[in-house]
C-alpha cells in the first residue's frame, strides 16, 4: 500500500462550550474558512491551550467462547468510554467556571468579577455541557488544508484548577470531559470533515 501524505494530520485547534442541547451549526458551515469563522452563541470559545486537546474513544470487546475451541470464537462490545481532554492555559473565570461543570456563574461588577464555588448539595447537580472542536482533516485533493469538526454532545469535566503563583509555573486547568449517553436517537458525538 502506497503513503498518501495528505491523510496526515497535524496541527492545533480551537475549542468550544455550550450547555447541553445548545443549536449546533449546520454540516455544511465546515468550510475552507470554517477555521476563521467559529461557531455562534451560545457556543464560547475556550482560548488558548497548552498540549493540544484529545478526544479519545476507548473500546472494551469480551470474547465469546466454548469449551470446544481453545481461543476466542468472536466478541461483543460491551463498553464504550469517550473523553476530550484539554489543558485550558486561560484562566479566565467562565472557564474555571466550565471546568466545574457550571456549579457556579462568574457574576460581573463594577471593575471586579466573582466566582464563588460552592459545596453544598447544589453543587452536587452539575450541567452537562457540549464540547465543540474544529481540527484539521486530511486534506483536500486539491492539497489545500481541510477541517475537520468534532460535536461532542454530552460531558461533564473531571478538572483540576491550578492557580499555583511563582517564577516558573505556568497556570492551567486540566480538563478531562467524560462523553455520556444522549438517548437512542441522538448519538453522542458527530464528527464532520471538510471535502470541498
Amino acid at each position: 500500500m502506497a503513503v498518501d501524505a495528505t491523510n496526515l494530520v497535524l496541527g492545533p485547534c480551537d475549542m468550544y462550550l455550550a450547555l447541553l442541547g445548545a443549536t449546533e451549526p449546520p454540516d455544511s458551515a465546515v468550510t475552507p474558512d470554517g477555521d476563521t469563522n467559529p461557531p455562534g452563541a451560545p457556543w464560547v470559545d475556550v482560548g488558548g491551550t497548552d498540549g493540544g486537546v484529545t478526544f479519545e474513544i476507548d473500546t472494551t470487546y469480551t470474547d465469546l467462547t466454548v469449551d470446544q475451541v481453545l481461543m476466542g470464537v468472536g466478541a461483543r462490545a460491551t463498553e464504550v468510554k469517550m473523553s476530550v481532554t484539554a489543558k485550558l492555559a486561560e484562566i479566565t473565570l467562565q472557564n474555571i467556571a466550565s471546568a466545574l461543570n457550571n456549579i457556579a456563574q462568574p457574576v460581573a461588577g463594577t471593575g471586579y468579577s466573582t466566582l464563588d464555588i460552592p459545596v453544598g448539595k447544589a453543587s452536587t447537580q452539575p450541567k452537562y455541557m457540549a464540547i465543540l472542536i474544529d481540527g484539521w482533516a486530511p486534506m483536500l485533493e486539491t492539497g489545500e488544508p481541510a477541517l475537520r469538526r468534532i460535536i461532542v454532545r454530552k460531558v461533564l469535566s473531571t478538572a483540576k484548577v491550578g492557580l499555583a503563583y511563582d517564577k516558573k509555573t505556568q497556570q492551567a486547568i486540566d480538563t478531562t470531559w467524560n462523553v455520556y449517553y444522549v438517548s437512542d436517537t441522538i448519538n453522542p458525538v458527530h464528527i464532520v470533515d471538510q471535502e470541498q
